[in-house]
């Protein structure tokens, strides 16, 4: 495994990170494609062994669970210093009660003891904000995180999925009051969904922050034939939040994921070795976000690195795309839990 430096920090990292979303206990994450523990330690053994150092969880993923399951797999295979783990905080733990999500001061300095103690650490590598907060201000918010990190309980912050104005802002006010700057940009990137290119990696790159993508192989839409679209257990049972994402620029999807099939055949390699591949030629990109529900997948991932593309055949994949949505544009929490309502299992997504 060659590791790479996190943007501009000294923090060595694998170039591929495990998403840990998928790991959870059935029962208190989504019934279908959720792994149970007995299921998911495999994986993550196997990951390990490969030389992936990554893992990113969230304290929402299976509420609480992802994390308890990962913390156990983590100290029984690795040593805590060889391993860099990522979590996340915004999303309601105590549903009903107040003060029980966001990213208040209270909020955040209770959930980051509650994620220490499911993931079985004293600190997290990198402490992310998964969505904004439009009920807190942003300098409370910034501040509190920043305290999180003087506290020895982070090592660096990170943030996801918000506008490029909006990070810029943020960045802006971390320096100019002197609190722990954001070093990873978590955001949706794949060649089914390149709106980022317009402002946040230009923005991620100036500033030296290294992102991490989540989805880089579109919910699987990447990883088979266009009319397998809803193959995968996690495209099955979310449809209605993958065509939110997909569905209106189908036509060029189609196009994009031909062409992926064919690089493939060419190479003779997976088409997710060529989706990830693509990734990788974006220096911004440091790590693609992998769900591996099996040894494969984490084996495609990892070879992946060794499949350099050329100008041209980057040209053959990227020709086809149209503008869509911007999914990022969804970065008030509030905004999308009222579209995830109407979603058959969005707590989970």
């Amino acid at each position: 495994m060659r590791y790479i430096k996190l943007g501009r920090t000294g923090l060595d990292v694998s170039p591929i990170a495990i998403g840990a979303m998928t790991y959870g206990e059935p029962d208190r994450g989504h019934p279908v494609w959720s792994l149970d523990e007995e299921s998911s330690r495999p994986l993550i053994k196997h990951a390990l062994e490969e030389g992936i150092n990554f893992f990113d969880t969230a304290n929402m993923y299976s509420y609480g669970s992802s994390e308890e399951i990962l913390g156990r797999a983590l100290k029984d295979y690795a040593d805590r210093d060889d391993v860099v783990i990522t979590t996340k905080v915004r999303h309601t733990m105590r549903p009903d009660r107040p003060n029980g999500g966001g990213l208040s001061r209270k909020a955040i300095m209770t959930e980051i003891n509650a994620s220490l103690r499911r993931l079985g650490t004293d600190y997290v590598d990198v402490y992310m904000i998964h969505r904004l907060d439009s009920d807190t201000p942003l300098e409370e918010t910034l501040e509190a995180l920043s305290d999180v990190v003087k506290a020895g309980k982070a090592r660096y912050l990170g943030a996801s999925s918000m506008h490029a104005w909006e990070f810029a802002k943020a960045l802006h006010l971390q320096e100019r009051h002197g609190w722990a700057r954001f070093v990873t940009m978590q955001d949706h990137y794949n060649l089914l969904a390149r709106e980022e290119e317009r402002e946040m990696l230009p923005l991620c790159e100036d500033e030296g922050v290294a992102t991490m993508v989540w989805s880089p192989l579109a919910r699987g839409r990447l990883a088979r034939p266009f009319d397998q679209a809803n193959a995968g257990a996690r495209a099955a049972t979310d449809g209605g939040f993958a065509d939110m994402l997909y569905k209106a620029n189908a036509e060029s999807d189609r196009q994009v994921i031909d062409e992926v099939g064919g690089i493939a055949r060419t190479r003779g390699v997976s088409r997710a070795q060529v989706a990830l591949a693509w990734l990788r030629r974006n220096p911004v990109v440091a790590a693609p976000l992998v769900g591996a529900r099996t040894i494969r997948q984490i084996d495609d991932a990892v070879a992946s690195l060794d499949l350099d593309l050329s100008d041209m055949e980057a040209r053959r994949l990227e020709a086809p795309y149209t503008p869509r949505h911007d999914f990022q544009g969804i970065s008030d929490a509030a905004e999308l839990e009222r579209i995830k309502a109407t979603i058959p299992g969005y707590a989970n997504v």
